[in-house]
């Protein structure tokens, strides 16, 4: 095959842009998870609660929600790139500072900033994508920064587990904050404006926000967005409860719990790879539908044996791989969804996604330990109970077999 002169700069200044792209969509969830393992060395760190330790999620991931649902309408009227520049720039100063914090609420207090900063980097580049491609190669990067952003909650706490076999919870952030800096410097160099201004929405904030009420007001994408936030909200109170399970319940280290997450990353990736093999050939409703049933029926299983008496290491680990393989169709699914139903205001599209993500998220992430004691039953009740609520979204208000979402000659 040949490659013209002109198409190889091109297609090597969209493979830098995607991998910049990718970095920013990772690194948030690696800041919400890589900390993970640590868990039980923080709450002898400030000497503090179990749940005290799990808000610590919580608030950053409202700090993410409040971070894409005002910085992506806002990058509608603003551009791109100075966006992205401010908030690389803020997320490393305040992973710093949660590396050095004194108590936990000054920890917590930094995890807050630290997720508004790093929401920048996940809406802005979902709405750079929606700037600079249409049709089918949209769907693709789409679908590569989706198997990125949900790979990495899975994957984070392995390397998390890894620094901490060499060093205490703070070299964590120490980490996070010379990525984010490694980010600052890539976006200077490689992703220019993708909004000119004659594209940027006019009429101020109002007409900004105004836009995202008049998404609000389309019943499919309400229902896409909480199906896509309830699997979130899954996915993280199974992060947040399962430290706890792995290694005070079942006995495993920081390494044997992070070697957990590492099996669990596979059913994510090879799921999110079959979802960008068949999206061309397969309506997207109709994977995301199989995502959202394959998280039901693990995580039914789970809360089966589990009300049976039948508590082993084994079998709530095979349920918690069948959660995140189905989270591997559910991301990519109702991500290109919304992007594509809310694609006449891209920005703000994002920004609800993400918003609907994290702030169901934050509000389950503390649940598995709500009553004082985190324990495989009551994590594996919460992620079913969140899985319940998407796929009640999906059938009453995103109503898949309509076919919102799906490219034009595939609903002919």
């Amino acid at each position: 095959m040949t490659v013209s002169i002109d198409s190889a700069p091109a297609r090597t200044g969209t493979g830098r842009l995607i991998i910049v792209l990718g970095g920013l969509s990772a690194v948030s969830p690696f800041a919400i998870d890589m900390y993970a393992p640590g868990f039980p060395e923080i709450v002898g760190s400030y000497g503090t609660s179990k749940t005290a330790v799990q808000l610590s999620l919580t608030a950053c991931l409202i700090g993410l929600a409040i971070g894409q649902i005002v910085i992506g309408p806002l990058s509608d009227a603003m551009g791109r790139r100075r966006l992205l520049l401010a908030g690389s720039g803020m997320f490393t100063v305040f992973s710093l500072v949660c590396a050095v914090a004194p108590t936990i609420a000054v920890f917590d207090l930094a995890r807050l900033l630290q997720g508004v900063a790093g929401g920048a980097g996940i809406v802005i580049g979902r709405a750079v994508v929606s700037d600079r491609f249409t049709g089918t190669h949209a769907a693709r990067q789409l679908t590569t920064l989706s198997v990125i952003g949900s790979t990495a909650p899975v994957l984070a706490p392995v390397a998390g587990g890894l620094i901490l076999d060499i060093g205490s919870w703070r070299l964590v952030f120490v980490a996070l904050a010379l990525t984010g800096l490694l980010l600052l410097l890539a976006v200077r160099s490689w992703v220019p404006e993708s909004l000119p201004a004659e594209r940027r929405r006019t009429g101020g904030l109002r007409a900004v926000f105004a836009a995202m009420g008049g998404l609000l007001r389309r019943r499919e994408l309400v229902g896409y967005l909480l199906v896509m936030g309830c699997g979130l909200g899954a996915l993280f109170a199974y992060i947040s409860g399962s430290p706890f399970v792995f290694q005070n319940i079942y006995g495993l280290s920081p390494t044997g719990y992070s070697l957990v997450f590492a099996a669990n990353a596979v059913g994510t990736v090879a799921a999110g790879t079959v979802f960008g093999r068949l999206a061309g050939r397969v309506r997207l409703n109709s994977l995301l539908a199989v995502g959202v049933a394959i998280t039901v029926v693990s995580l039914a299983v789970l809360v089966g044996l589990l009300s049976l008496g039948i508590s082993t290491f084994p079998t709530t680990w095979a349920c918690l791989f069948g959660l995140t393989t189905g989270f591997g169709l559910l991301l990519p699914a109702s991500t290109t969804i919304i992007l594509a139903v809310g694609s006449d205001a891209p920005g703000a599209a994002s920004g609800l996604l993400g918003g609907a993500q994290f702030v169901l998220g934050a509000a389950a992430a503390p649940l598995p330990g709500v009553l004082g004691n985190t324990t495989a039953m009551s994590t594996a009740v919460v992620v079913l109970g969140c899985s319940l609520i998407a796929a009640v979204a999906l059938v009453a208000l995103a109503r898949p077999w309509q076919g919102h979402g799906e490219p034009a000659a595939r609903q002919a």
